[in-house]
Parts: structure tokens; C-alpha cells; sequence
């Protein structure tokens, strides 16, 4: 195992979930971790348990990423240069694309894509990472391809991938992209509905999916290797094959396909 001592990793979305996960694997390592939340309550749990898995100094940050103002204050008070930066934070959604209000679109796309691309500009700004940080920006299954009742989500979740492989070539600097599939995390809890609402209930892909923990240490793992892309999760991911090479039937079947 790598080991982390004397690095810093931000990490976004961190009290719950991959995010809270990620945080606990590069505690392991020995990082010093910088956790930022909306949940103040759930992240002093989180520190609790990278604490005990050896973290360094560990920050908690309660902000909410689309809080513009409160991320610009916070981004000059980073001390020195990142190490890595885990751009983590989403929203899902659960509606018919022709059903989905306006509001729903433009929240989904607010949260998953404009707020880490302002959080990252604000601390490049504020010369909180350069090129020889690592960004690591938390993406999906859904952003490599269309999924039904995900337009908004895979819509942010695509435009994601390509800001950061931009920002990738222009900077000459390592990016790496996750794309998890199903993993087990209460991110169908909050999940909108076409009309806004919270979907409040545990999908059965995620309650079936892949430990959180397991999918954080692959993860991991493919950030300090340089890896570009890092796909993981179950049998979903075959979908990422047949779409490549069998679009045809990709296409024939995927809409038929159990959205949660």
C-alpha cells in the first residue's frame, strides 16, 4: 500500500457514500484529508472513522458545493498546494426526460457539473493546485452512455468527462475519471423526481450493488497508478462493452432495461 504521509486530498461529497469511502482509503495511506460536506453531523463521523484508519490532519469543511460565495471564501484558506483534488459531490435523478421539469435539469446540472468546475477554478485561482496536482472528478456509468430516466444526470455526468479531459491536455497534468456503476450507497435517496422531489427510497440496483469501500479502493488504487479512466462496479459494466463494440444491441435492449 502506498503510502499517502504528507500529502493532502481534498475530497467533496465526503459524509456519505464513495466519498465518504474514498476518504476512509486514503486515511489508510496516511493522507491528511480535507472533507467537505453539507452535513456537518455525518462528516464528524467520517473524520471519527479516518481518524481511526490513520489519517493525518484531518479539516472538515461544511459547505455546499453550489454555495458559490462560500466556496470562494473557502478556497484561499486551503493551506499550501493540493496533493489531490477528489471532485466527488452529485446529485442523481429518477424521471422520463419529457416529464422532467426545467428546474430538475438545470439542478442536476448545477450540482454534478457547474459547482466542481467553479470549485476547481476558484482554487486554482486562489493557487491551491497546479499542474502537478492529481484531479480525480467522480463521474458515472451514466456519463458514457444514455440511460433511461437519467437524461439530466448522464447529460452533467458526459459534460464532466469532457471539461476535465480538456483541462487535462491543456494543463499536461494527471486527471483521472470514475465511472462506478451500481454501488451501495444512499444516492437514490436523493434523487430527484421530474417534479423536484426527493426519489426517497433505496433502488434496488444500489441496495444490491457493489460495497462502498470495495469500489473506494479500486478507485484509489487507480489514481495513484495515473489511470485515466477507472470503471467499477458488477455485471452493469459489461453494458460499457456491448456498447462499444454492439451498439446495435446496446440500444435495442438498454431502453428496456430496469432503471433502478
Amino acid at each position: 500500500m502506498e503510502n499517502l504521509h504528507g500529502k493532502t486530498v481534498l475530497i467533496t461529497g465526503a459524509s456519505s457514500g464513495i466519498g465518504a469511502a474514498l476518504a476512509r482509503e486514503f486515511a489508510r495511506r496516511g493522507a491528511s484529508l480535507i472533507l467537505l460536506a453539507r452535513n456537518r453531523q455525518r462528516l464528524e463521523a467520517v473524520r471519527d472513522s479516518c481518524a481511526a484508519c490513520g489519517a493525518g490532519a484531518i479539516r472538515l469543511v461544511e459547505a455546499d458545493t453550489t454555495d458559490y460565495a462560500a466556496i470562494d471564501a473557502f478556497a484561499p484558506t486551503v493551506e499550501g498546494c493540493l496533493d489531490y483534488l477528489v471532485l466527488n459531490a452529485g446529485i442523481s435523478q429518477r424521471s422520463l426526460a419529457v416529464e422532467t421539469g426545467e428546474a430538475v435539469d438545470r439542478r442536476v446540472m448545477e450540482v454534478d457539473f457547474f459547482a466542481p468546475v467553479r470549485l476547481t477554478k476558484a482554487l486554482y485561482a486562489a493557487g491551491k493546485w497546479d499542474r502537478h496536482t492529481h484531479i480525480a472528478a467522480t463521474s458515472s456509468i451514466s456519463g458514457l452512455f444514455g440511460f433511461p430516466q437519467r437524461s439530466a444526470y448522464c447529460a452533467a455526468k458526459h459534460a464532466l468527462k469532457g471539461f476535465f479531459e480538456a483541462l487535462q491536455l491543456e494543463m499536461d497534468m494527471k486527471v483521472t475519471l470514475l465511472f462506478p456503476g451500481r454501488i451501495n450507497t444512499p444516492i437514490s435517496l436523493s434523487a430527484l423526481e421530474a417534479d423536484g422531489s426527493a426519489h426517497g427510497k433505496m433502488d434496488p440496483g444500489q441496495a444490491g450493488g457493489m460495497d462502498a469501500d470495495a469500489c473506494a479502493r479500486k478507485c484509489v488504487r487507480g489514481i495513484l497508478r495515473g489511470k485515466r479512466q477507472v470503471r467499477v462496479g458488477g455485471k452493469e459494466m459489461i453494458s460499457c462493452f456491448i456498447y462499444k463494440w454492439f451498439p446495435g444491441i446496446f440500444f435495442k435492449f438498454a431502453g428496456k432495461a430496469s432503471a433502478v
